[in-house]
């Protein structure tokens, strides 16, 4: 074969091998087997269409209820609305009413919250006028009682005296100290509020009671506001007539119960000393 003719010969087998390729060619780059990844490489942010869409969540809307049960709901708060309307005329009531049962006591010259005294039921009416409150307070000052404290509640003097300095542990017997205590009282009330109305009020803590005698704190409270009564009216110039009893238990502290401090400050039993004088007590406070 001439040189030409070979050479053309060459030039069209190496044109065909590169068009057709070969399987067994090492310059052919491999063929990919798996699934093309979409995820970008990272610090490479994705692109917008590919990330997930989310739903805007719908706010509820009057217009999507039902309109009876609209209704009903607002039936509901105008009954509700009366109910108040007429408790709110109710206590309304009740505080009117209990405003004029007050000035009719206090016209009758008897402290509220007392029974009507012996000599008012079959005597003759009480005083009708008691001192007004700046009297009190400053008769107050005479007063000389060291074991108890006097204080100005409002219209009223309250001499408060331990119960540990007057009775026994959980009794109503009453201690040689406490007989002493009563006795002083007794002179410097008659001295300073001569005829004057005195409540006798016992007081308790909220301490479990170790003597089985009493069912109650207020039983308690109760028994040694008696004996207080019955030693004034007893042994010294004070007056049945002129006084009364209450029993609180444990429900009006002056301080906290959390500490055995505060325990024994409330147990107690105060005298408390009214702006009226008894029927028959012409003498007036101590200037």
């Amino acid at each position: 074969m001439h040189a030409p003719a070979l050479a053309r010969a060459l030039f069209a087998a190496l044109g065909v091998a590169v068009v057709v390729g070969c399987a067994s060619n090492p310059f052919r780059p491999a063929a990919s087997s798996g699934p093309i990844s979409l995820t970008p490489p990272p610090g490479v942010a994705a692109p917008a269409h590919t990330l997930p869409q989310q739903t805007a969540t719908l706010q509820p809307s009057f217009t999507d209820a039902d309109p009876r049960q609209l209704e009903a709901g607002l039936a509901r708060s105008r009954q509700e609305t009366l109910l108040m309307q007429d408790e709110i005329a109710a206590l309304r009531e009740q505080l009117a009413s209990t405003s004029t049962q007050l000035a009719q006591v206090r016209s009758a010259g008897l402290p509220a919250g007392a029974p009507a005294p012996a000599s008012a039921a079959g005597g003759g009416p009480a005083a009708a006028d008691g001192l007004p409150p700046a009297v009190m307070q400053a008769a107050m000052a005479q007063l000389s009682v060291p074991g108890a404290e006097a204080r100005l509640d409002g219209t009223v003097v309250r001499l408060e005296v331990p119960a540990d300095r007057l009775f026994e542990a959980d009794s109503a017997n009453l201690l040689p100290g406490g007989a002493a205590i009563l006795t002083q009282i007794s002179t410097e009330v008659e001295r300073v509020y001569p005829g004057h109305f005195l409540g006798i009020e016992g007081h308790t803590d909220t301490e479990p009671l170790q003597n089985a005698s009493w069912g109650s704190p207020h039983q308690l409270s109760a028994a040694r506001a008696s004996a207080v009564f019955d030693f004034f009216t007893s042994r010294t110039a004070l007056k049945q007539a002129q006084l009364f009893l209450v029993a609180h238990g444990p429900n009006h502290p002056v301080v906290s119960n959390a500490t055995a401090a505060g325990r024994a400050r409330n147990r107690r039993v105060e005298i408390v000393i009214y702006p009226e004088q008894a029927a028959g007590s012409g003498s007036a406070a101590a200037p």
